[in-house]
């Protein structure tokens, strides 16, 4: 694929009145949780977006990521803070075509750094008030008027509970050391709420997306009560604080998470959700049973979108687009994220789709 068949201006007002569900929008809205950098690489080799700015200049990267957003249609920037909470992990090659320098790395299940009261102490627990807000200061004084800021709100409550542990220790804690699991998860809620704080006080940030993979393909990877008492609670907390600031709370989750969506709808009150698989829900599906109280984010599977030809592709956005558009609320995007083994060509032809609806 050479080049979109069709302009798109983003339009950072009429995406979040998309968000809300305040009718069917006018054009096709995008996102998505991670663009992967090496795709993001392939798409600067290839149509150069950035071209007119200099790599010496002190804020290259945000300038060039505001360039690269643009040129592929979307009417925002997502913004990610990292906090150094150092976890055991294994590496491996990467086999995709855009690979990785230095591979992969995969969560270690085995241990963690923190199995035990004695590790809990001596962990070196992040700082939230170190954080760089460089970024998003520039941002706010430079970020064209027809964009908005999504934020990173770490969230990351079932992930860490699991990586801080080992997931194989987090199970046996759970039945027998659940006092720790509770320090761990209110350790985590403490950081994550003064960085979302922080965030929300930049007013070019319109919503915060949180990201806790929590389910596997048939089920949650712990029990919902145990969901229900360490982790949702920290969800709820930072839905209200964005909710409190006039924000939107956007929820990033993988696996099947039938048995709590009503407390994610109903408790924790998240505006959206993101993460389809079609071996675990169609997000077509999911427009019928809940669409009419959350917006629904992507749902282009990526298995899918790996494996098909353009034509299939095309098909496959047109047809969700028929069934999700309708009264707002729906964002056309993959169904996890646009990692570096997507074929460039597959992800541009779901994007050009969606300018072409319509």
């Amino acid at each position: 694929m050479k080049v979109f068949s069709r302009k798109a201006e983003p339009d950072a007002e009429a995406f979040l009145a998309n968000l809300r569900r305040e009718g069917t929008p006018r054009r096709v809205h995008n996102i998505e949780f991670w663009i992967d950098g090496e795709i993001q690489d392939a798409v600067c080799r290839r149509f150069d977006p950035a071209v007119d700015i200099s790599e010496d200049d002190p804020y290259f990267a945000e300038k060039r990521q505001v360039a690269i957003r643009r040129f592929l249609g979307y009417d925002y920037v997502f913004v990610r803070q990292q906090l150094p909470m150092p976890v055991s992990s294994i590496s491996s090659a990467d086999t995709a075509d855009l690979a990785r320098e230095g591979g992969r790395e995969f969560q270690d299940e085995h241990s963690g750094p923190v199995m035990s009261w004695e590790d809990f102490e001596k962990y070196p627990w992040p700082d939230p008030t170190t954080i760089s807000d460089r970024s998003l200061a520039w941002y706010e004084d430079n970020l064209p008027d027809d964009m908005c800021i999504i934020g990173h709100a770490p969230g990351h409550f079932a992930e860490y509970l699991s990586a801080l542990m080992g997931y194989e220790t987090l199970c046996f804690a759970l039945y027998d050391n659940r006092d720790l699991v509770s320090a761990i998860a209110d350790k985590l809620l403490e950081t994550y709420r003064e960085v979302t704080k922080r965030l929300l006080g930049f007013d070019c940030v319109k919503a915060v997306l949180a990201s806790d993979d929590m389910g596997f393909k048939t089920g949650t990877l712990i029990s919902p009560d145990d969901l229900r008492e360490f982790v949702l609670p920290g969800h709820k907390a930072l839905a209200e604080t964005a909710h409190e600031a006039g924000r939107l709370y956007l929820l990033h989750s993988c696996g099947n998470l039938r048995e709590i969506m009503p407390d994610l709808l109903d408790d924790v009150k998240i505006d959206a959700k993101h993460s389809f698989e079609d071996t675990i829900e169609l997000v077509t599906d999911a427009k019928a049973e809940y669409g009419d109280r959350i917006a629904l984010l992507g749902g282009i599977d990526l298995d899918f979108l790996c494996r098909s030809d353009e034509q299939a592709i095309r098909k496959r956005v047109r047809d969700t687009l028929d069934i999700c558009m309708p009264g707002g609320g729906y964002c056309l995007g993959t169904g996890n994220s646009v990692a570096n083994y997507v074929p460039l060509d597959n992800y541009l032809i779901m994007l050009d789709e969606g300018r072409r609806y319509g």
